[in-house]
């Protein structure tokens, strides 16, 4: 951003992972880095008495991020006990001790979003189906060969990559394989939603119908 700027250019940051502007906009929390020990304890203990046992240990702890995670979201479940494990101190209070970061820019927020809730949906699974025919069941297929690679980790459960390697457990036959995976992505999309809802009221809505006209007549008046 530096080096555009000092060519007399206006930055301009395109993506669809809001964590990364939150982080550039706000700042990130000074968390420990991981603890392999404490978090294969809690892997563990997750495969031994559910994730919902987990979740109610970080109820105990900490009952401000238990309250906004589900008792199936592993992930964020495994992360918050093991920061409290590993430094007593709860995941919610370092998010509270964060430091605002100030960037010497004048920042101009944009969303692209379907006012018709349809066309999304129509949108995701179009994508979901470009993705099986370009090859994601292969690509999974192959991913299963890797000893070291298995569904307890975070990069296969990510969207569509887990359903598809159900579907090669047999868990489940090739159309609700399908059908998971665009469930899995359209609750992906309404979390996306809920991730600019915190961003406030200064995020410029778009519709993706007319969005690049819209954007250049916004980027004129800045």
């Amino acid at each position: 951003m530096a080096e555009i700027t000092a060519r007399g250019r206006i930055p301009l940051l395109v993506g669809g992972t809001m964590l990364y502007f939150k982080v550039l906009r706000d700042g990130l929390a000074d968390l420990p880095q991981a603890n392999e020990q404490v978090r294969s304890q809690i892997i563990l203990q997750a495969q031994n008495e559910g994730w919902a046992a987990i979740h109610q240990q970080l109820a105990q702890v900490d009952p401000v991020t238990a309250t906004r995670l589900k008792p199936t979201d592993s992930q964020r479940l495994q992360r918050a006990l093991e920061v409290y494990l590993v430094t007593g101190t709860p995941l919610s209070v370092w998010h509270q001790q964060q430091q605002k970061q100030n960037l010497p820019y004048q920042i101009h927020q944009f969303a692209l979003l379907p006012q018709d809730r349809r066309i999304l949906h129509h949108r995701i699974e179009q994508r979901f189906d470009l993705m099986l025919q370009q090859g994601l069941i292969e690509e999974v297929t192959a991913l299963k060969q890797r000893p070291e690679l298995n569904l307890d980790l975070p990069s296969m459960r990510s969207v569509g990559y887990r359903q598809v390697w159900e579907y090669l457990n047999n868990d489940y036959d090739y159309d609700e394989m399908r059908f998971k995976g665009v469930v899995a992505t359209r609750q992906l999309a309404k979390r996306q939603y809920t991730w600019l809802r915190s961003f406030g009221t200064d995020v410029h809505q778009l519709d993706t119908q007319d969005a690049l006209i819209v954007l250049q007549n916004c980027l004129k008046n800045f």
